[in-house]
This record gives C-alpha cells, sequence and structure tokens, in this order.
C-alpha cells in the first residue's frame, strides 16, 4: 500500500494546527518523562525476557499517519518461531483459523511464553512504543496500530484511521479490549478521529491507569 495523504480531509479539523502541534509536544515530554522514570523496570523486563530465549524486544511493521509504514516495538512476548508455530496451527485446526481471520488474534495462543502472557496482561509489553512516540511514529493516544491487511476491515472508513498517528493507549483499550469484536474497534476509531481533543485524550490515559491495573479485557 502507498502513503495516502489525508491531510485534505474535513473531519481532521477536529484537532488542527496549533493543537496538533500542543499533541506533539505533550507526547515528546510526556514519553521521555516515562522512559525515564520506568528506566528500572524496562531493564529488568528486558533482562527477564533474555533469559526466556531470545531477542528482548522485537519490532513488527504497522500502519501509520497517512499510510507510512514503521516498525512498532514491543517487549517479545512469544516463542521465537512464532510466525511457524501460527502458521502450523492455522493449517491444522479450523476454529483457531476461522477466529485469526475474525479478529487477527487468539484469544488462548500457543505461541505466548509465561512471561509473554504476564506482560501482556498489564500491557507491559507495549512500553518500547515509547521510543516509537519520541520518533513521532505513534501518540501516547490514538487507534491500535493495525497491520496492513487488517485495512480492509475499515471499508468506507480507512480514511479515517490514516488521518491520525497510532497510539500506545487509545478508546479501544478503555472499552474493552480483545473483549469487542473488530466492527466495535472499527467504530471507536472512527468516533476517536472525528471528536479527538487534548482534553479527550487526558481522559483516555486516566481510564487506561484503571484498565492495566484491573487487567480487563487483555490476552
Amino acid at each position: 500500500m502507498q502513503p495516502q495523504d489525508v491531510s485534505g480531509l474535513e473531519e481532521r479539523a477536529a484537532l488542527p494546527g496549533e493543537s496538533d502541534r500542543v499533541k506533539r509536544v505533550f507526547d515528546i515530554v510526556c514519553a521521555l518523562s516515562m522512559i525515564v522514570v520506568l528506566a528500572p523496570l524496562l531493564l529488568v523486563i528486558a533482562v527477564m525476557v533474555m533469559l526466556d530465549g531470545g531477542p528482548c524486544v522485537f519490532g513488527h511493521t504497522r500502519i501509520g499517519l497517512n499510510g507510512v509504514k514503521f516498525r512498532c516495538l514491543k517487549f517479545r512476548s512469544m516463542v521465537t518461531n512464532a510466525d511457524e508455530v501460527l502458521k502450523e496451527l492455522l493449517e491444522r485446526d479450523p476454529v483457531a483459523r476461522a477466529e485469526w481471520e475474525r479478529d487477527f488474534k487468539l484469544k488462548d495462543d500457543v505461541r505466548i511464553t509465561r512471561l509473554g502472557r504476564f506482560i501482556r496482561r498489564t500491557s507491559i509489553d507495549e512500553l518500547p512504543q515509547l521510543w516509537n512516540v519520541v520518533r513521532g511514529e505513534m501518540s501516547l493516544v490514538g487507534p491500535r496500530p493495525i497491520v496492513e491487511a487488517e485495512l480492509e476491515r475499515y471499508g468506507a472508513y480507512t480514511n479515517y484511521y490514516l488521518m491520525t498517528k497510532p497510539g500506545i493507549t487509545g478508546m479501544w483499550q478503555v472499552s474493552g479490549r480483545s473483549d469487542l469484536d473488530y466492527a466495535s474497534r472499527v467504530s471507536l476509531d472512527v468516533q476517536y478521529a472525528r471528536t479527538r481533543s487534548f482534553a479527550g485524550d487526558a481522559l483516555i490515559m486516566i481510564k487506561t491507569i484503571g484498565v492495566a491495573l484491573k487487567r480487563r479485557g487483555a490476552y
């Protein structure tokens, strides 16, 4: 998919010019501050993941603002041969294949390590994305970053996803996460693109703390 310029969409006026710059400054200040404060935790998790075998961080290609691809960073929560394990599972298990084709994820994912299950439920696995925020590829708040194949699910609403930077957290994360079906996820992304504001982002970040502590909808 070629990068697309969707900057002219009228709906983008929900967060125009100056507000975009304020959001960017806020992202940089908060992301750098969190990296400094959380440095001991990040180091401990990195070492624990490496001791589990394999690299501590991996990057997966995601679609960002205007359709530009970027490497979305995460602490590794799966076995090192995750792609091969998934391929073999989907070939022999029609139920798992149907779930994957419907949701692009598996509730009982055999690829996830024991440590990986913990860091995913607590959302610790997504902390390396703070660096994506510093680089300008992501925002603290926005739609959940998706792979190119998922854009088809957005249909006529694709441009709503493309007009905003993906976020570490967002409306999907504070509204049920993986317990929601994909249509609901698309609806939330469209709603965010249409109504986004600095105050709304702040509220989502506050709600994210409670959601992470309760571990609701995370797997």
